[in-house]
């Protein structure tokens, strides 16, 4: 066996012993409660047992779930009265206790790894096929309070599981808009009115494309459906939107998010 073997087998059983270390020093963990997992990204039994994944009969536009089989173009009464620019939402889970969890330490408590635990829970919801993948956007001064977008990180790890095209600019928030944590339905809608844009190096790949928008947690869409309005006036031809919690109806907007 040559030198360069020797050192090779070397770093190779090194690494091996690194790896156990690793993982004997920071075990995989519950990304709900930090319990000790098999695996990463995966969740405990109890934090799994309070998810709510929506797998139900749903509204095949905005997703909400029914509580009866309508059928698979069934819509529900809010988008029957008002065309929403989104063509669909799907949401991985209800927005519940463990959901919101996940979602404020991604935000706030500076947990990019969780970006890749949602895109995989994601991933069974995305849609094959030629799509652009792209983030509700920020408005550049809080992403740089915050230091990242949230629903860019998650984007990104869809994208690159599915094989997917990300465009992380595609859409702008052209002014800043105030925080929506803690508004009603009309005052967000309000707020974002004619806040997005999508930028003229990106109209000429946009005509007649397919658009999945990624978002952190669905509330009242206000935000998502925006952006929809702003890219079909940009020539796309559909605009989804998939994301990681929706707030289901009748559920009070006084959220930390």
């Amino acid at each position: 066996m040559g030198e360069g073997q020797l050192v090779r087998k070397w770093r190779e059983r090194a690494g091996g012993i690194g790896a156990a270390v690793l993982a004997f020093a920071l075990p995989p963990r519950c990304p709900g409660c930090g319990e000790v997992t098999a695996e990463d990204h995966r969740f405990c039994p109890a934090c799994w047992m309070q998810l709510d994944f929506l797998v139900g009969p749903a509204c095949a536009t905005c997703g909400d779930p029914f509580e009866i089989d309508a059928g698979p173009d069934a819509r529900c009464g809010a988008c029957l009265q008002e065309e929403p620019a989104l063509d669909r939402v799907q949401a991985a889970v209800a927005y519940g206790d463990i959901a919101r969890t996940i979602a404020i330490r991604l935000k706030h408590g500076r947990r990019p790894g969780l970006a890749e635990t949602i895109a995989r829970q994601l991933d069974r919801l995305a849609p094959s096929g030629d799509t652009i993948v792209a983030p509700i956007p920020l408005h550049r001064w809080r992403i740089w309070s915050r230091g990242f977008n949230q629903s860019a990180l998650i984007a990104r790890a869809l994208a690159r599981r599915r094989g997917l095209r990300v465009t992380l600019d595609l859409v702008e928030r052209r002014r800043h808009t105030p925080m929506l944590r803690g508004l009603g339905r009309s005052a967000r809608a309000k707020a974002v009115h004619r806040a997005f844009e999508v930028p003229a190096v990106h109209r000429a790949a946009l005509a007649g494309a397919s658009v999945l928008l990624i978002d952190d947690v669905f509330t009242t869409g206000a935000t998502a459906n925006a952006c929809a309005r702003a890219l079909k006036q940009a020539g796309a031809a559909e605009v989804r939107l998939l994301c990681w919690a929706r707030v289901l109806r009748g559920t009070s907007l006084s959220l930390d998010i």
